[in-house]
């Protein structure tokens, strides 16, 4: 395992404690002040070049737009928005 894998673990591990309930706000604040030191809440930019998947795969994207579209939890404006980004890529309505 790598050392920026590594790195990343430890700060889900942290992220984790921040929005535990049942533990001590002394915890949390040591958890973020970890948090702060390793560069911050969001190490997935980090973690997609390392394993070298930062390109999304097309067909996912265009899967989840489709979805988006037949969702009844997505709103109006929402379902337009997806559509707009379908017909971008060349898929179907």
């Amino acid at each position: 395992m790598s050392s920026a894998e590594d790195r990343v673990n430890a700060m889900r591990g942290y992220k984790a404690t921040t929005n535990n309930p049942r533990v001590s706000d002394e915890a949390k604040q040591n958890a973020q002040s970890m948090l702060d030191q390793l560069g911050g809440s969001q190490p997935s930019d980090e973690l997609h070049d390392l394993r070298g998947d930062n390109q999304k795969d097309p067909n996912r994207v265009a899967g989840g737009l489709k979805a988006a579209q037949n969702n009844p939890g997505v709103s109006q404006q929402g379902k337009e928005a997806a559509a707009q980004k379908l017909n971008q890529m060349g898929g179907p309505d």
